[in-house]
């Protein structure tokens, strides 16, 4: 009955057209990442491209520049649920590739998303 009464309100359709500003390059980064860290997680080794994210460690939006944006040294190849986590400021990576977890998540949500164990980036660059 809720349901009806808040839906009852809407457009008649669920559709809407707008104008966005798409990322470019971004399919470069991601098919750079995928040749660095040889198209595995670079946590877990999950070895299943079509599921692993190319998660920006400084974020597109605080870029300066295209080259940064584009670095695959600005990259991780993450898990869909580390780069949730890492998005999301959960997880972090000390500069030697250890994850460090937020404090928020409790056991549970830890052994449930995979993260219940340490941890680490590989290959990591100090830069």
């Amino acid at each position: 009955q809720q349901f009806r009464v808040k839906t009852a309100q809407m457009p008649k359709t669920t559709d809407a057209e707008r104008l966005v500003v798409q990322r470019v390059g971004q399919d470069l980064f991601r098919a750079a990442l995928l040749d660095f860290w040889g198209g595995t997680c670079c946590v877990t080794g999950l070895a299943f491209p079509q599921l692993l994210r190319a998660s920006h460690i400084r974020p597109w939006s605080a870029c300066e520049t295209d080259e940064q944006r584009l670095d695959v040294f600005n990259g991780l190849l993450l898990s869909p649920n580390l780069d949730a986590l890492f998005d999301g400021g959960w997880v972090t990576f000390q500069d030697d590739g250890n994850m460090l977890l937020c404090d928020e998540l409790d056991a549970h949500a830890r052994n449930t998303l995979g993260v219940g164990v340490a941890l680490a980036a590989q290959k990591l660059c100090p830069e």
